[in-house]
């Protein structure tokens, strides 16, 4: 019987793990947000418009990032396709009983 090993990487986050990631993804694109917005101010000519048009679409990019959902964990194995575990070796099948003689 061959036993496979359980992929820990294919579980999802936990809620809490998983919404904090979300929040610094959101917090780091409005501080981009907010760089671009004090670039618009300092620079000149067309780099105005590049610095502008980053503060205004950034706002869209930080709320589907911030609402995406974690794509981990898609694959969950069913609990039929899982194996007892038995430290001992024995699969949990009786064994092969003996031939009995044809003498008796």
């Amino acid at each position: 019987m061959s036993r496979r090993a359980v992929n820990i990487t294919n579980l999802p986050r936990s809620p809490q793990e998983d919404r904090r990631r979300r929040a610094i993804m959101y917090t780091v694109m409005m501080l981009i947000r907010l760089t671009c917005f004090v670039l618009c101010i300092v620079l000149q000519g067309w780099w105005i418009l590049v610095f502008g048009l980053g503060a205004i679409f950034l706002p869209y990019f930080a709320v589907v990032v911030g609402n995406a959902a974690d794509s981990r964990g898609q694959l969950v194995e069913r609990p039929g396709s899982i194996v007892r575990f038995d430290p001992t070796g024995d699969s949990g099948q009786s064994p092969v009983p003996p031939e009995k003689d044809s003498d008796s």
